[in-house]
């Protein structure tokens, strides 16, 4: 093994020896570092030879020279890679002599340096800004497998991402992420919200969604519970609007983790707007709706062949008057509507609606304690206070509940 550096290649002239397609491969990566390469080599590929054409590379079309270390300029780095070990070897000595780093593809063993496995974090992804560099005991392939496992770790969040230490000139402006986790199941949240939250500075979390993958973050980061709970509003929706703002504006990664998808009822759209208005960059993340996805888990689809191909969904505080304005086949799903269900049910069927149309009242959907009650439009009311049927539920009206006599629950 190795002593491992990082060098600054920036306007340093580093000779490659070798026009092939090893030497090409080093070429653009030590281009894309900002050096001054110059090749030596009777002959260059098409990749090479495109650089050249554009300017980019000094070509010396022959063969290696030892003066070629020292004109124009002192090599600081040089590279080699001719096929030909007689070739490689001279460079090598010469290169020893002189202190001059040399890397050698045709034998790491006797190589003064080696090149890792290199590949950066992408833009837009938790890893942005990390390099990741490997050495496999100067087996390439190895090392190659090992940096995209450990890059797709990171961008996805799976290993551990968050920038814990802030270069002094190099902070970046905050932005705020608006995540949808889900109806609860950690396992339904998305692979991208997951690796927004392993880089996150601050969470804005709801009540619901899921709340258990919050004691997986690092210790120092912050955690706001804003979650509305039935009749209470602890966090009024214009704090939490400041909230993100005021965060962001220090420059911190802040995650807005809402339960289901935040433009599904979430008031997402409100959020997005409000900072937009402060300068804040914001980025939604889709979730899995709890308007489809808890009616699922129940066995109960939204929409099935030959009962209905639409579907309507609705909050509590308005479930009366858009039903009136549905087609009386399409199925009705209600988020929190269990409190005012009397109110809905009778508005419902002053619309149209069969008081004996079944009705579905799923409890904690997709949790260990989810349960679900069947009954009618009519005994709706009846039904949540003989059942003691609490939020969060969400509550299904349509002949589509009738499925679930055979399907089942299906989580």
């Amino acid at each position: 093994m190795g002593y491992p550096l990082t060098l600054q290649l920036r306007d340093r002239r580093v000779l490659v020896v070798g026009g092939g397609r090893v030497a090409a491969t080093r070429v653009c990566r030590l281009l894309a570092d900002g050096a001054h390469v110059t090749v030596v080599a009777p002959e260059v590929g098409e990749v090479v030879a495109a650089l050249v054409a554009e300017g980019r590379v000094t070509w010396l079309a022959r063969g290696y020279q030892s003066t070629d270390l020292m004109q124009p300029q002192r090599a600081w780095l040089v590279h080699t890679a001719t096929g030909d070990h007689t070739v490689d070897s001279e460079v090598a000595d010469d290169c020893e002599g002189l202190g001059i780093w040399c890397v050698r593809a045709d034998d790491g063993a006797r190589s003064a340096a080696w090149s890792p496995a290199v590949a950066n974090g992408s833009a837009g992804t938790p890893a942005e800004g990390l390099q990741i560099a490997v050495t496999g005991d100067r087996d390439p392939r190895r090392a190659r497998a090992v940096r995209d496992a450990i890059l797709a770790g990171l961008e996805s969040g799976v290993l551990p991402v968050r920038r814990v230490r802030r270069v002094p000139g190099t902070t970046k402006p905050g932005r705020v992420y608006l995540v949808g986790g889900g109806p609860g199941d950690p396992g339904l949240l998305t692979v991208r919200g997951r690796a927004l939250l392993a880089a996150a500075d601050v969470v804005v979390a709801d009540r619901l969604g899921p709340t258990d993958v919050l004691a997986d973050l690092d210790p120092d980061v912050l955690v706001l519970d804003v979650g509305k709970r039935p009749g209470a509003h602890p966090v009024p929706q214009e704090e939490i609007n400041a909230l993100l703002v005021e965060h962001a504006s220090a420059g911190r990664t802040v995650v807005r983790l809402k339960g289901g998808d935040p433009f599904v009822l979430g008031r997402g759209g409100e959020e997005a707007l409000h900072c937009q208005a402060h300068g804040i960059p914001v980025e939604v993340v889709p979730g899995v709706t709890s308007a489809v996805s808890v009616p699922a888990a129940a066995g109960i689809p939204v929409t099935h062949r030959g009962i209905t191909t639409s579907f309507v969904v609705s909050s509590a505080h308005d479930g009366g008057a858009v039903a009136a304005q549905a087609p009386l086949d399409a199925t009705l799903v209600l988020l929190m509507g269990v409190s005012g269900i009397g109110e809905t049910a009778a508005r419902l069927m002053d619309a149209g609606r069969d008081p004996a149309t079944p009705v579905a009242f799923i409890e904690r959907g997709w949790t260990p304690t989810q349960r679900t009650t069947v009954t009618t439009l009519e005994k709706a009311a009846w039904a949540v206070e003989h059942e003691q049927v609490k939020s969060p539920a969400v509550v299904v009206v349509g002949d589509v509940v009738r499925l679930r006599e055979t399907l089942g629950d299906l989580r």
